[in-house]
């Protein structure tokens, strides 16, 4: 079972402590990107944003990965562009082990982290720790949008 059918598993288990029940609903579809750690590492480049393709099945929510694979440094980075419409949400607050941070470049919202929601705004950033419950949601009128770096350390023998 990949991370992407164990988030929408979860999402059944309402009230439970993984998943708060104000978001958990049986068979809700996510935008989710898993990162990829096998595979060449990823080279020097620029990836230019009229070449990426919208992924992700949550109503109101894509999102646009520009890098995604192992580095020199990093066995797992992930890194591109969310939008949230309205009301959107990419998925319900979830854990992963890789560190991420947000970076809010359009409209408002609410990060949360550990059941704890705060408002954000352009230029706000987040960073969720390795396996902390995190999520969030756009509350504002129009679109918003967060670019996101999820990465990975090597094991260190």
């Amino acid at each position: 079972m990949n991370r992407r059918e164990l988030l929408a598993s979860v999402t059944a288990l309402a009230g439970s402590a993984l998943v708060p029940e104000a978001v958990a609903q049986s068979g809700q579809q996510i935008t989710h990107v898993d990162t990829k750690t096998g595979g060449p590492d990823l080279k020097s480049s620029v990836v230019k944003a009229d070449s990426l393709h919208a992924e992700g099945a949550a109503p109101g929510a894509k999102a646009y990965v520009h890098f995604n694979g192992p580095t020199k440094q990093l066995s797992a980075l992930a890194s591109g562009l969310v939008t949230l419409e309205p009301g959107a949400q990419p998925h319900p607050p979830h854990r992963h082990p890789e560190e991420e941070i947000m970076i809010v470049g359009e409209g408002t919202g609410e990060f949360f982290i550990n059941g704890v929601a705060t408002p954000v705004k352009v230029g706000d950033m987040v960073f969720a720790e390795s396996n902390e419950l995190h999520g969030v949601r756009n509350t504002g009128q129009t679109r918003m949008t967060f670019y996101f770096v999820k990465m990975m350390g090597k094991s260190i023998s």
